[in-house]
């Protein structure tokens, strides 16, 4: 093995692509399992985006908090919650996470600091301004991250979010994971900017944009904003150009895309392929590593469906619970 080029240690560069790994096949095999009528409710999936999740997640420790979307599994994962507990759920399952009443775009983890995937377009901004605003008076460092799509940039909710993170100099870190489409619309025909850097430029705030496909790229920006925040710097905003291989959400028949866009896509701007590449090519992470760990997700993933499905459907009595907060 030759010397390590890259700013992670061998372990971390391992880590790194086994939480993608798990990201891309837990979304591939839901395509596959939703499209056999089992799964409840919408499905929206993350493949092609995982170097943003991961990228960003490994700064974070479980007493940091991050706000997610529709499109959450990723984040999920990312942040920790465990792979059996959100395939219960995604399948409506008492053994979920949220004990089968949530769903996809409801999964929450708040032990791991996930507050949950949200199917209102936009809401984690005004979440995770409280969660930052309770950080910098506990004062322990703690940081808040939402993430959102470039159609939901353009909310109000994301715009009144970032002017009061900055006028509150939270520690907080809006994350744009630009994949160029909201819903089925563009973002050339919907933003009337060439970078939602300039958004954060209004604020006052500093923001990166990045390849949201190069691992490498989003972990470094990420690692700064977030050392930033830590300290006492306040808000930034991270934009990552990435891509999603499925449609948004399961049965979108993608008509709005150019004929052979997503073999295109998956044939050279796969963030999975473009990391493995380059750990191979170094030297630092062999070929039969890269193997051990694909051929480990997949038996994890398998074994999690079938758990789900041999799992018990939440009780009637349960109906009722859980609806309200009891202090």
């Amino acid at each position: 093995m030759s010397n390590n080029p890259f700013p992670l240690s061998k372990d971390e560069l391992l880590s790194a692509y086994r939480t993608m790994r798990t990201i891309r096949e837990f979304e591939e095999r839901l395509h596959v399992e939703f499209a056999r009528g089992d799964i409840p409710g919408f499905v929206h999936l993350y493949a092609g985006e995982e170097a943003c999740a991961t990228g960003i997640m490994m700064h974070l420790t479980d007493t940091d908090r991050i706000a997610s979307t529709h499109r959450g599994h990723g984040h999920c994962i990312a942040k920790g919650v465990e792979v059996n507990d959100m395939m219960a759920e995604i399948y409506g399952k008492a053994t979920g996470c949220c004990h089968g009443k949530g769903g996809s775009m409801h999964i929450a983890e708040l032990e791991k600091g996930m507050m949950g995937a949200n199917g209102i377009l936009g809401a984690g901004a005004p979440l995770i301004c409280g969660a930052g605003l309770a950080a910098k008076f506990r004062g322990d460092g703690g940081i808040g991250i939402t993430f959102f799509g470039d159609g939901a940039a353009n909310q109000g909710t994301v715009l009144e979010s970032m002017n009061l993170a900055a006028i509150w100099n939270l520690p907080v870190l809006f994350v744009v994971e630009n994949n160029g489409y909201a819903e089925s619309t563009s973002v050339e025909y919907a933003t009337a900017i060439d970078s939602y850097v300039d958004r954060a430029t209004g604020f006052g705030l500093p923001g990166v944009s990045v390849d949201g496909t190069d691992f490498f790229a989003v972990h470094e920006a990420a690692g700064e904003m977030i050392r930033r925040a830590r300290t006492g710097g306040g808000p930034a905003l991270l934009e990552c150009k990435t891509v999603r291989f499925f449609g948004h959400f399961e049965g979108d028949a993608q008509t709005y895309k150019a004929k052979g866009e997503n073999e295109a896509n998956r044939a050279s701007r796969d963030c999975i392929e473009l990391f493995a590449r380059r750990v191979t090519g170094a030297g630092v992470i062999s070929e039969d590593e890269i193997v051990a760990i694909d051929s480990a997700v997949i038996r994890k993933i398998e074994d999690a469906v079938t758990a789900a499905k041999a799992a018990p459907l939440p009780a009637a009595r349960e109906l009722l619970t859980d609806v309200y907060v009891s202090y």
